[in-house]
């Protein structure tokens, strides 16, 4: 006859095994876990910890070992214990570093409302463009007040006490007595002063905003913006200046753009020319912008005057130089085919809303 074994022994095997198989499961499944929240981390503390959780009932399954196996059952359960209170206490300091760091990088500054993103105004747009431009030929920035006297705005340039040669610019004035002092109507005065205080070679760009008693409509204003030029050292030819010149229109308005010079006068320059380009947009063809004939005015040059270097301390029988300047909203203009100069001056967000996407 076959013996079988007792029923208490073969309730402990079974026991036995399936208590380790589920120890080694919580093991396996929490070394596993992860908690983004607070309340996942109290899920998995109910699921393992509480009274009704899985670590309770083993623990309650425990009475079912025998007395020889307890110690040894009870041991790995203690273990199991510690374990999981470890997990659960390392998962929630992770979080609570996490969201300390989160705190940390919070800008306490920011508005609470989202604020819609400016853009450059197109002025600036195309006035950063032409010192760019400018600088990649050697030019450096020089910059000076925008209330200035009359020498530096007139005298210094050869403009004479009562000579026709002032009335070509309407000028605002501060005080009459006893010098005059104005608001400058061109950077030139930039170059005077830096031609005082600086021997040659001189090579800059002046940028800045200017002032002229005119009538503001969509063609004139009484303030605008203007980038003049000057190169001074030995040597410097009208050619060069037509060279500068000719890049300088390539880069801005493209490589197929061309120019012409012609016959002008101003005070400071001799020999004096105005610039045109190829109008750019109908490639020379003749449209209404350029009145039909497919050129385009957009600056005014020449050879720096000979009484200009006197006047600033500079030998004009070893040195020469050239000079030219622009105005900005006439560029822009140009560029982005704005029809009213007084658009750029009335901040309508609506207007500069169309320049988010330029350079």
């Amino acid at each position: 006859m076959r013996r079988c074994l007792p029923a208490r022994i073969f309730q402990f095997d079974y026991n036995n095994t399936q208590m380790l198989n589920k120890i080694n499961q919580i093991r396996q499944n929490l070394e596993a876990a992860t908690a983004a929240t607070a309340e996942a981390v109290e899920e998995l503390r109910i699921k393992y910890l509480s009274k009704k959780g899985e670590v309770s009932a083993l623990m309650a399954d425990f009475r079912n070992i025998p007395a020889d196996q307890k110690r040894e059952m009870g041991q790995k359960l203690n273990e199991l214990k510690s374990f999981v209170t470890d997990r659960i206490n390392a998962l929630k300091e992770q979080l609570a570093s996490g969201a300390d760091n989160e705190a940390a990088n919070i800008d306490l500054t920011r508005t609470a409302t989202p604020l819609p993103t400016g853009a450059r105004h197109p002025l600036s747009i195309v006035k950063n463009d032409i010192i760019d431009i400018f600088a990649g030929m050697g030019f450096t920035i020089a910059e000076g007040p925008e209330i200035e006297d009359d020498w530096h705005v007139f005298s210094s340039l050869n403009f004479p006490k009562d000579h026709p040669a002032r009335d070509m610019q309407d000028t605002f004035f501060v005080t009459r007595t006893p010098v005059d002092v104005l608001l400058r109507t061109h950077t030139s005065s930039v170059q005077t002063r830096v031609m005082e205080k600086t021997q040659p070679p001189i090579r800059i760009v002046c940028p800045g905003r200017v002032y002229r008693n005119e009538a503001i409509s969509a063609r004139a204003h009484c303030f605008f913006h203007q980038v003049e030029g000057l190169y001074i050292d030995k040597n410097v030819s009208f050619a060069d200046l037509k060279q500068v010149l000719l890049n300088f229109a390539r880069e801005m308005f493209g490589p197929e753009t061309k120019i012409r010079l012609r016959p002008s006068y101003f005070p400071f320059t001799e020999p004096s020319a105005e610039m045109d380009i190829s109008c750019n947009i109908c490639g020379g063809k003749g449209c209404a912008f350029c009145k039909g004939t497919g050129w385009v005015e957009i600056l005014g040059c020449g050879m720096v005057d000979p009484n200009v270097l006197k006047a600033c301390g500079i030998d004009p029988d070893v040195y020469t130089g050239y000079a030219f300047g622009m105005g900005v909203e006439r560029i822009t203009n140009l560029k982005y085919r704005v029809k009213d100069l007084r658009m750029f001056s009335e901040n309508d967000v609506r207007f500069l809303a169309e320049f988010e996407s330029a350079r």
